[in-house]
């Protein structure tokens, strides 16, 4: 895979917006990266403790596609698997992470840490399967190891 360096936060307020954006689908299609992705994860996992992530992760992206004239089908749009395991690696990176409380600054250290890597979940799934409309349309279990705190393996 192509090696891409991460657009970094340069505020706690951008971080913010893309928590926000997402749940009020008001962020515009463009803003809407694998950065941003992570970011709105980390922030409703820190600052949104009344949004259960695992639960409602899945609504939230759809909805977002949708409201920019996105699909969610066989081929474009949400990914379960993909994003339940970020959702993981997010969770694994704030277990590990000794820095300080800012939104900008944790989330750059996770989009430089292995989890925030595109391809952080290829080394949990073949791609074959990771790219599968099975693992597109539900959480699947890993074919190589389960991603660390998780039970994804068959």
């Amino acid at each position: 895979m192509t090696e891409f360096a991460p657009r970094l936060f340069d505020s706690d307020e951008a971080v913010r917006h893309l928590g926000e954006g997402l749940l009020a689908c008001s962020l515009r299609r463009e803003e809407w990266t694998h950065e941003a992705h992570l970011a709105a994860t980390l922030y409703l996992m820190t600052a949104r403790p009344d949004i259960d992530v695992d639960a409602r992760i899945g609504d939230l992206i759809r909805a977002f596609n949708e409201s920019v004239g996105g699909v969610n089908d066989d081929h474009n749009g949400y990914h379960d698997t993909i994003t339940h395991c970020f959702v993981a690696g997010v969770r694994r990176f704030l277990t590990e992470w000794q820095g300080g409380e800012g939104l900008a600054e944790r989330v750059n250290a996770l989009l430089v840490s292995p989890m925030g890597h595109r391809d952080w979940p290829l080394r949990f799934y073949s791609r074959e399967l990771l790219f599968s409309v099975a693992a597109r349309r539900g959480l699947v279990a890993s074919d190589i190891v389960a991603p660390p705190g998780t039970s994804f393996s068959g």
